[in-house]
């Protein structure tokens, strides 16, 4: 019976195309199987819930009965939610790639009954615009050709599908020389934008695996040339158009040079990263906007983004009322109506208001023109009770849609940022918020299958979805590694291993190395990827070899460092290609040439202050173990037997086979691990 299945969905983005007239289909094995009976090719359109050109495609075409009829009669029609399938859309948008067009969403692909691709796009406007033919015109040829040439269609997929296989089981090794990171760092340097920040151009992502680098080899080498890009960039994306100035967070992107005019859309990763960037980034510069646009961030985080169980929830929209960026501008009048003419004026001098309006006629509130001159601790005292009404005057409006789905490998980004974040600041709520989600990730969506726990990928409406993907796993490593340093609990690193056994058991690539992206007992796609690129998010063989390091320096198992080694060495080859997707795997591999140890003799509470000092320096190589209560370390350890010193809670700092003398004071200790983590 041909119908709209959707309803069924737990998925916001799904459930959103549930009303219209396309007879839409969740991914799966009888959707593919009513187009092989039916003998009719797939249509298949990737989103997500906060997408802006999601949202045109859907009012302009999948609302439309005349261009749904047109769907219905040619295609069985298949719609997904990328964020709840990143393995279905990591496949059809590389074979987008391979036919040489620019990736972005929606994705429009057009598949055989089979499930292979033979041709799409991205957005397609319902009529003939910006350079592109109309939706259902696109439609009509397609099936032509599809039923009246079917040696083309068969050309296509069997080029496309013949080069995902190539691609997917590429291999690159190599050995990487230590040199890499501050090699890299340097060519990234040469391609930053010099007065506004981040990578020259537009659109400008925040991209942060790659200020990362450069924040790392800065702290390595002491070069100041690495370390300006970041905080030049830093500085305008927080008082940027691109921050929220009202209730805080990081919207996905800016469609300008400058960080003006973002898609509003505010998405949890996004907002993870740029937290733990500018945790780093304080803890060398103390620099008071960074501790004021994180406390903001992680207090938006608290108000809007938590689950009722703990968890973190995706995203919000772009859209509000059918209308990009509406719910976040502003009209002078607006200001003026407000507050008092002297107000008015103060607020609009600092925030680029205007009676013409920054952007379609409405003001995005930003601070560009402070960007490079600070606001004083006097003048944001000023601000702030005016901040606070615009955000209460703002709260009365029609709030963006909220996808409430909670996702292991963003609330791993976003657990881990908390952890360290709070750590760093001594904000023990932020970590006791880190750790509930920690606990509703373990508990709820990683359930025991056949007498071993299993995590899944997704949770909504109490209903789990999908085996995990490499990265859930990944980043729920991580995040554990990260609460065992900031509290101290020996329960977060076995939590990290039994997620480390899991990638073992499911996913690792036994002939080439490295992990695949889904599991080997995963619903079948047409192929098995295994990359290192990053794109929104890390990728999981990106970031392994770091959490490994680390998980064996904390066990003292060396068997994860042959781990570890075993990724570095499976895509060291991919550093001759393009270095750009690969900032989380040169990160990953300076922790693994030079971690940084660092040793506490004495209980919890007797060594909380070197612990404190310790976790309050920028050092992402860093990894933090208390010795207390009997515990013996490892014969091979490099403090291995070493002991208090005259009777008080004493720190080591260790960097490879080598450690500090002991030291037993705060101050001692940060300078002991700064010496150490420039090598």
């Amino acid at each position: 019976m041909s119908r709209n299945f959707l309803s069924a969905e737990t998925s916001p983005y799904l459930l959103q195309h549930a009303d219209n007239p396309v007879h839409w289909r969740p991914w799966g094995e009888e959707a593919l199987a009513q187009a092989r009976k039916e003998k009719k090719p797939v249509l298949l359109s990737v989103g997500y819930a906060a997408c802006h050109w999601c949202h045109v495609m859907a009012h302009e075409s999948f609302e439309d009965e005349g261009v749904a009829a047109v769907m219905n009669e040619h295609f069985v029609n298949i719609k997904v939610d990328r964020e709840e399938r990143p393995d279905i859309d990591a496949i059809y948008m590389s074979a987008l790639h391979l036919l040489g067009q620019q990736g972005g969403w929606p994705l429009t692909m057009f598949l055989t009954p089979e499930g292979e691709p033979f041709w799409g796009g991205t957005y397609f406007p319902k009529e003939a615009a910006y350079g592109r033919p109309g939706f259902a015109d696109v439609l009509t040829e397609v099936a032509r050709i599809f039923r009246e040439e079917p040696a083309k269609v068969y050309k296509n997929r069997a080029a496309l599908t013949e080069a995902l296989k190539k691609q997917a089981g590429t291999a690159r090794p190599g050995e990487p020389t230590p040199q890499v990171p501050v090699i890299v760092a340097e060519k990234l340097a040469e391609i930053m934008d010099p007065e506004n920040g981040g990578i020259r151009g537009a659109p400008k992502f925040p991209q942060v695996p790659l200020l990362s680098l450069l924040w790392r080899a800065h702290l390595r080498t002491g070069r100041e040339d690495f370390a300006t890009p970041v905080i030049r960039a830093l500085d305008h994306m927080s008082e940027g158009g691109i921050y929220d100035h009202l209730g805080g967070g990081f919207a996905r992107y800016s469609v300008d040079e400058f960080w003006l005019a973002p898609h509003f859309e505010k998405m949890l990763y996004d907002n993870a990263a740029l937290i733990d960037l500018l945790t780093l980034v304080w803890a060398e510069t103390g620099k008071p906007l960074y501790e004021r646009r994180l406390r903001e961030t992680v207090e938006w985080v608290a108000r809007e983004m938590l689950t009722e169980g703990g968890g973190f929830a995706a995203s919000l929209d772009a859209d509000s009322e059918g209308v990009e960026g509406k719910f976040y501008v502003w009209s002078e009048a607006e200001i003026d109506n407000l507050f008092t003419p002297g107000e008015a004026t103060l607020f609009k001098r600092f925030y680029g208001v205007t009676a013409e309006g920054n952007w379609e006629h409405t003001n995005i509130l930003n601070r560009l023109a402070r960007a490079d001159a600070p606001v004083t601790a006097e003048e944001e005292a000023v601000l702030e009770p005016l901040r606070a009404r615009l955000f209460a005057e703002r709260d009365l409006r029609v709030h963006p849609g909220f996808d409430d789905k909670v996702l292991a490998d963003w609330n791993g980004l976003m657990i881990a940022a908390l952890a360290r974040a709070g750590a760093t600041f001594g904000e023990s709520a932020w970590v006791e918020m880190a750790a509930s989600a920690f606990r509703f990730v373990m508990e709820t969506m990683r359930p025991e299958i056949n007498g071993a726990g299993r995590l899944h990928h997704a949770w909504r409406a109490g209903k789990l979805q999908h085996i995990a993907m490499a990265d859930d796993l990944a980043n729920m490593a991580d995040a554990a590694i990260a609460l065992a340093e900031a509290t101290g609990d020996e329960a977060y690193v076995a939590a990290a291993a039994s997620l480390a056994a899991e990638l073992d058991a499911h996913y690792r690539d036994e002939t080439n190395g490295g992990y695949f992206f889904t599991a080997s007992d995963a619903p079948a796609l047409i192929i098995r990827r295994r990359t290192v690129s990053d794109d929104a998010t890390p990728a999981a063989n990106g970031t392994l070899p770091g959490i490994l390091t680390k998980l064996a320096l904390l066990t003292g198992k060396a068997g994860y460092f042959i781990r570890a080694d075993e990724v570095v060495r499976a895509f060291a080859g991919e550093l001759q290609e393009n270095i750009f997707p690969l900032g989380s795997y040169i990160a990953s591999l300076d922790t693994r040439l030079r971690p940084v140890q660092v040793v506490l003799i004495g209980t919890e509470a007797e060594t909380a202050p070197l612990a404190r000092a310790a976790l309050s320096v920028s050092c992402p190589a860093r990894v933090l173990m208390r010795v207390a209560g009997g515990k013996v370390l490892p014969a091979g350890h490099p403090a291995h037997g070493k002991e208090r010193q005259d009777g008080k809670p004493t720190a080591y700092v260790c960097a490879g086979e080598t450690c500090s003398l002991p030291v037993t004071e705060a101050g001692a200790l940060i300078e002991e691990l700064k010496r150490a983590r420039a090598g």
